[in-house]
């Protein structure tokens, strides 16, 4: 198997667990009885295996051997992702409040 088919293989596998995961995470949404109260859980469990998998096929983030590059690259990422997610969760207070 040459390199591109292989490069090819790796972007095609990432892709097809890319549209499982996410179809996994809405049909959660959609029956909430399969889960019950564990259905956020499960969407947040899914959401960091989503976000391994893009990391490992489309980013080709390696554990093994990890260079400084690949580490500012998780740090970074880990970062911009914490703020937004905090971001959210203050403007969604503050509507919160400002309803009340």
């Amino acid at each position: 198997m040459s390199d591109r088919a292989r490069e090819t293989w790796g972007y095609v596998a990432g892709l097809l667990l890319a549209v499982l995961l996410t179809g996994a995470a809405f049909a959660a949404v959609r029956w909430p009885e399969t889960f019950g109260a564990r259905t956020f859980a499960f969407v947040c469990a899914l959401g960091l295996i989503q976000a391994v998998l893009q990391f490992r096929f489309f980013l080709h983030v390696r554990l093994r051997g990890s260079a400084r590059d690949d580490l500012l690259l998780l740090l970074f990422s880990s970062l911009i992702i914490l703020l937004m997610v905090a971001g959210t969760l203050v403007l969604m207070a503050n509507l919160r409040n400002r309803m009340m």
